[in-house]
């Protein structure tokens, strides 16, 4: 450790080593502490320490008389060490403990090691969970929870676990059962009903595009509305379907809703990234924008775009059952979506691409409002609108342009069940 510089970092390693005999008749009791680390645990002991209790069950399985019990406490923002790879949880006061004894690995323990995390009142929309750490996890390693019980208590968590590694209580953003139930139950009315209203207006959009003699441009913005309303319908359709079938489905099956719905959800964004196109075209350029075959080439960008991306992401095997989970650390519902496994993709191809063309969209929408009033203020167009309607048509174009989507950023981590609910509405009506 000195010889490779670590010794300015064993400021944050706290370890207590115990040569424990393979013949002790009790259980062995450790507590530990972020500031004090691990040491015997005293009878009299009180205060905010955690436990670790070590069943018999570990020594009398082992073949030397005499072992070595090493407990580790990490803290790992001084360290710089277990960090996962797009991590949403939070780390437990910085505190990793580990554990070993003697020097083979131990798992599989019928009378499992307790580990008890003491901590005041959680925040709310956060549910804690026992993790260990798994370095064949991804290419750096990651958190897992197989083979650990997590119980929530008041002042501490208990965590059961069947075998001895690097533990940690990590505190996920979830939501109450409750809220989530509620959030589903609206969801899945809103999609219903937007889905009803797509088809008619995609009936609506024919109707008029077969009776009407139309000039081109406005056939061109016809056609784009078309597509964007038909993904929304076809979007709609997959979530209804990924959420009913989740959990009854074969993984094949559901594994192809999850693409499904991921591909439904990338031609919404790229058509509301096109309308943006078309409406920088109508107000800002105006003149010179012909494009031969003009429609035809938006069709084979939207329709087309998402499917290569999706067909590189089922490649990887992103697509299968998603669990959303509560503060109890209980499935509230099962959809067919990107896996947990497979977070990074959800991050680039849905958040990213979403926020690019959120911002690309927005700058539209300022220079288009914009060169707006600057032809009502010079007189140029004929009539005066009243302001209630021309805040009504901003309002419009403000949600074909997909800003209500952007809502979805606001919801990340410990959020208030106002926008959670603001963001289910709107997007599930927004057919």
């Amino acid at each position: 450790l000195l010889q490779s510089g670590w010794h300015r970092r064993l400021a944050g390693v706290k370890a207590l080593l115990l040569n424990v005999s393979r013949a002790v008749t009790r259980d062995v009791l450790i507590t530990f502490s972020p500031t004090e680390g691990p040491s015997r645990l005293n009878t009299t002991e009180k205060g905010k320490a955690g436990k670790i209790h070590l069943p018999r069950e570990i020594f009398r399985s082992l073949s030397s008389q005499t072992v070595r019990v090493v407990v580790t406490v990490l803290n790992i923002q001084q360290l710089g060490m277990f960090k996962e790879v797009n991590q949403t949880g939070q780390v437990l006061d910085n505190t990793v403990v580990g554990i070993t004894v003697g020097d083979s690995s131990i798992s599989g323990l019928q009378e499992p090691v307790q580990l008890t995390f003491a901590h005041g009142e959680l925040p709310q929309g956060v549910t804690p969970r026992c993790v260990f750490w798994d370095a064949s996890k991804g290419r750096a390693g990651g958190w897992r929870s197989s083979g650990c019980v997590t119980q929530p208590g008041d002042k501490g968590t208990l965590c059961s676990c069947d075998h001895l590694t690097f533990f940690t209580l990590l505190l996920n953003p979830a939501l109450d059962g409750s809220t989530a139930r509620a959030l589903m139950a609206v969801a899945t009315a809103g999609c219903g009903v937007a889905m009803a209203f797509s088809i008619f207006t995609v009936a609506f959009c024919i109707f008029i595009r077969c009776r009407f003699r139309l000039e081109e441009t406005v056939r061109t913005n016809l056609g784009l509305h078309l597509n964007l309303v038909g993904s929304l319908l076809l979007l709609n359709l997959a979530f209804l379907l990924s959420s009913g079938l989740s959990g009854r489905a074969p993984p094949g099956t559901c594994g192809l809703l999850g693409g499904l719905t991921h591909y439904c959800l990338l031609c919404c964004f790229t058509w509301t990234a096109l309308e943006g196109c078309q409406l920088y075209l109508l107000f800002v350029k105006v003149l010179g924008t012909y494009i031969h075959h003009y429609l035809a080439k938006l069709c084979l960008l939207g329709w087309g775009f998402p499917a290569v991306v999706v067909g590189v992401a089922g490649a990887l095997g992103s697509y299968g059952e998603y669990s959303i989970q509560t503060l109890d650390h209980q499935a509230i519902a099962h959809l067919c979506w990107i896996t947990s496994e497979h977070l990074l993709v959800h991050y680039i191809t849905n958040c990213g691409y979403f926020g690019l063309i959120f911002l690309f969209n927005m700058a539209v929408f300022g220079v288009v409002t914009h060169k707006s009033c600057s032809l009502q203020g010079t007189g140029a167009v004929q009539g005066h609108r009243q302001p209630w309607k021309v805040a009504l048509v901003a309002a419009g174009l403000f949600c074909l342009l997909g800003a209500t989507w952007a809502l979805a950023f606001l919801t990340y981590g410990i959020s208030s069940a106002a926008v959670l609910y603001l963001f289910t509405v709107l997007n599930s009506l927004q057919g």
